[in-house]
């Protein structure tokens, strides 16, 4: 009886089985092209102490500290591996949101520091804490801690 169908079988389920998980997502971060990466690594080092992790004269790529890594890149719009899109990020249609433990420390933190606060720190009712920052290239960046909800205030929302 010949090894051959055997192997065959070994080999085609191998290979189906590298094709299907060549899909399965190693990472996932947010590039952000910009037209100032030197402003932009300032403003996520500085006021949000995000870490650099790689960094070239066109690309850095900066990590949050902390036992949960929140990753962000960016890239200078003028680099031929810019991939194809719209120029640099407006800040336009997306937001940006960090979601910490206790955003009353962090903003009085960032306040004291001086930090340019677009949106100052308030309770919403719908259970969250959050203030705002917006990055050199216009992306909003929304610190929020969350909390229980006013009362009742997710029944406007229920399906009916």
């Amino acid at each position: 009886m010949s090894t051959f169908p055997a192997i065959l079988t070994f080999i085609t389920m191998s290979t189906f089985a590298q094709i299907q998980n060549a899909t399965e997502y190693q990472d996932a971060y947010s590039v952000y092209i910009t037209k100032d990466l030197k402003a932009s690594k300032e403003f996520y080092t500085k006021w949000l102490e995000f870490e650099v992790g790689f960094e070239a004269s066109w690309f850095i790529y900066l990590q949050s500290k902390g036992e949960h890594k929140i990753t962000v890149a960016l890239i200078d719009e003028k680099h031929p591996s810019t991939p194809p899109s719209y120029g640099s990020f407006n800040g336009r249609g997306s937001f940006l949101t960090l979601q910490v433990k206790d955003a009353a420390a962090v903003y009085d933190k960032l306040k004291k520091m001086k930090a340019p606060i677009a949106y100052h720190l308030k309770k919403e009712d719908w259970g969250q804490i959050r203030f705002g920052l917006t990055d050199p290239n216009g992306l909003y960046i929304d610190i929020v801690q969350q909390i229980d909800p006013a009362p009742g205030y997710w029944d406007q929302y229920e399906p009916k």
